[in-house]
């Protein structure tokens, strides 16, 4: 007991508290954490499913994100995994190119890429040397500024992945390709039934991971939107900053706050309900 103490010490005062308190704080009003707690009951969610168009903007551009960002980044890492799995010259140089965007910083990547995307940047200078006479106005164009962050989280994230599915791919046993090679399997019919069915555990392990990461986006939209142009790369999580800390509500942003856990939990229990249905673990 006495040397686990300092661990569930740290536990208590660093995690069970902040998120006991934190749910305590969204049925309240209060405009400080610190303040005498002013109870309002279920006022607060009642009014974000009811009065609050702001969040549900947010919750539409959240799930949007997802939907872009979950299989984006998953088939990026798995096509890269597949290749660096293969045997050429080179392939260690690549594995480290590959992974590097994964360890820059968020604010050195934002701001480069804010660069790049610029309406006169080298993107679109591109762009229109190719003939493209009208390019996109990328972060600046309320259609496109959300699918442009997409496009800059997953350059930034998916080398994480592509080492993870590339563990998983090394750890497939090499006779099950040599007997299918015997028996006439094509490449084709090797990865179909061979490669995804043992590669399942660890695409589902990525799947889980990604789209809990695609609800907690905040830097990269703080950095290069600011929720913008208006609202339309308006997160959750962005949400949740401009209520506590812009706004000083703290116990409306709490409310979003386990709003958001609320529907990470939901995604994450029909995953794991799911899962059984595709993933192999023999």
């Amino acid at each position: 007991m006495l040397f686990i103490t300092p661990a569930l010490v740290f536990f208590l005062l660093f995690l069970a508290y902040p998120i006991c308190y934190g749910l305590l704080l969204s049925f309240t009003s209060n405009r400080n954490a610190g303040a005498s707690l002013q109870f309002n009951g279920l006022a607060n969610y009642i009014r974000l499913f009811t009065k609050d168009s702001y969040f549900q903007i947010s919750l539409r551009n959240n799930l949007l994100y997802a939907l872009m960002f979950t299989p984006g980044v998953l088939m990026v890492a798995l096509l890269t995994a597949l290749l660096l799995n293969m045997k050429f010259r080179g392939k260690d140089m690549l594995r480290t190119v590959c992974f590097f965007p994964y360890l820059t910083s968020m604010v050195a990547t934002a701001t480069v890429w804010n660069m790049l995307l610029a309406p006169n940047g080298p993107i679109n200078q591109m762009l229109t040397f190719l003939g493209n006479t009208n390019p996109p106005g990328w972060l600046m164009d309320k259609d496109w500024a959300l699918f442009s962050v997409v496009i800059v989280a997953v350059w930034k994230n998916f080398g994480y992945y592509m080492i993870i599915l590339l563990a998983g791919l090394q750890s497939i046993p090499v006779y099950l390709y040599e007997s299918a090679k015997i028996d006439g399997a094509t490449n084709g019919k090797a990865f179909r039934f061979i490669t995804l069915p043992m590669l399942s555990p660890t695409i589902f392990l990525c799947l889980v991971t990604i789209i809990i990461s695609a609800f907690q986006e905040f830097d990269l939209i703080k950095i290069m939107t600011e929720g913008g142009p208006g609202r339309a790369t308006n997160v959750l999580v962005f949400r949740i900053y401009q209520e506590g800390f812009v706004n000083m509500k703290m116990g409306y942003a709490s409310s979003i706050a386990y709003t958001l856990f609320a529907i990470i939990m939901v995604i994450t229990v029909v995953q794991f309900y799911l899962q059984k249905k595709w993933v192999n673990y023999d």
